[in-house]
């Protein structure tokens, strides 16, 4: 005879009731959470908590920044859940919370010094320890250019370059045309180039 935990039919009921969770569309996911079950939105947070992070960090520069930015976008899409229509992907809806918080609350601050992105340490049979003082400072310099550039072009850059995002994805997240957004994507560019050959100089 086998003995049964209490809770064990509990937790069983749990573990079925994640697995049903985790076959909802994205729309259905948001339906059960406005009906106020707490453990859908919890999966599209665990679906694109990293994301946000990711976009949070190119924003900060820093971990303890991008945490409380991350936190404050999924509070806000928690708030707003009843305005989402469904019009957009829930990444792309949380990516445009993402870039708007961002952006208000970085805005003209001083550019970031900070690693931006966590890579690989370089090989040292291949990169001196002089190559990669000068990979590192080439960083921090591409950082703060990105950090000086008008805001829909920065978010342009970091949505392009570091999510490749398509250009049709960025506009919707930055309610603009396609055309607007490739504009920027390449005005962007084009800057970057300028103000990374001025540093040159």
């Amino acid at each position: 005879m086998t003995l049964v935990r209490p809770d064990a039919s509990a937790a069983d009921g749990a573990s079925a009731d994640a697995a049903r969770l985790a076959q909802l569309t994205e729309p259905e996911l948001v339906e059960r959470s406005l009906a106020g079950c707490t453990a859908a939105f919890d999966l599209i947070v665990v679906r694109y908590g990293r994301q946000i992070y990711r976009l949070c960090h190119r924003f900060a520069g820093n971990h303890e920044d991008a945490s409380d930015l991350s936190q404050d976008v999924f509070v806000r899409a928690f708030r707003g859940l009843k305005g989402f229509r469904g019009h957009s992907s829930v990444g792309t809806w949380l990516y445009r919370i993402g870039v708007n918080v961002c952006l208000n609350h970085i805005g003209a601050k001083t550019p970031p010094t900070e690693e931006l992105g966590t890579r690989e340490p370089a090989d040292p049979r291949v990169e001196s320890p002089a190559e990669r003082l000068m990979r590192e400072e080439r960083a921090v310099q591409v950082r703060a250019a990105i950090a000086r550039l008008p805001r829909k072009q920065r978010a342009t850059l970091i949505l392009r370059m570091y999510h490749e995002l398509p250009h049709q994805q960025i506009a919707e997240i930055l309610g603009t045309s396609v055309g607007a957004a490739r504009a920027n994507f390449f005005h962007a560019l084009a800057a970057l180039k300028r103000e990374l050959a001025q540093v040159e100089r």
